[in-house]
Parts: structure tokens; C-alpha cells; sequence
């Protein structure tokens, strides 16, 4: 399976965040931030530390067109960075898509 590939199966999950480490240990501020927001939200989601994949890093900004990290994803769908990230859960909608994704905790 081809870079690519093991991208768009990822993209399966309701909620991927790429990101520099892992929620316990997020290995920049960026990625620490958008953990928070999330766990802010009871978000239930599959992460993937690309510092662990250097071809699946160079491969995703390519593949999403964003060239930065963290990238969250909700139904295979690019929302963005730690900005947008944030943005979103200010205004309530970061909540109502990750709810409407069923990647909500009760």
C-alpha cells in the first residue's frame, strides 16, 4: 500500500489528527493546542504522529495542499490548523461537527 493509499484509509475514521507527537506528549505548541480543543470537546479521534512516518509527513502536505501541522480531519474532510482549529471551537462549530461525526463522548 502506497503512501497515499494508507492516507485515504486514515481518512476513513470520523476524526484524524496529524500532528507532531501524541495527545499525551504533543511535540509542538501548535498540536498541544488543538489537543486541548479537543479534549475541550469530549472528541473521540484517531491521531497519527508524522514525525514517526517522514514519507507519510512530506506525502500529506501534498496530498491535503496545507503545508503545516497539526491537520485535523473530520469525515475525510480537511478542517485545518491549530488557527482554524481554534476559530471553530470559539464559535460552537467545531462542536457541532465533530457531534454531527459522532466523534463526541457522552
Amino acid at each position: 500500500m502506497d503512501v497515499i493509499e494508507r492516507i485515504k484509509k486514515q481518512l476513513e475514521n470520523p476524526a484524524v489528527l496529524y500532528m507532531k507527537g501524541t495527545p499525551d506528549f504533543p511535540q509542538c505548541g501548535f498540536s498541544g493546542q488543538v489537543v486541548q480543543v479537543l479534549a475541550a470537546c469530549n472528541a473521540k479521534y484517531m491521531y497519527v504522529n508524522i514525525f514517526e512516518d517522514p514519507e507519510m509527513r512530506e506525502a500529506l502536505k501534498e496530498f491535503s495542499n496545507w503545508p503545516t501541522y497539526p491537520q485535523l480531519y473530520i469525515n475525510g474532510e480537511l478542517i485545518g490548523g491549530c488557527d482554524i482549529v481554534i476559530d471553530m471551537f470559539k464559535k460552537g462549530e467545531l462542536q457541532s461537527a465533530l457531534a454531527a461525526a459522532g466523534c463526541v463522548e457522552e
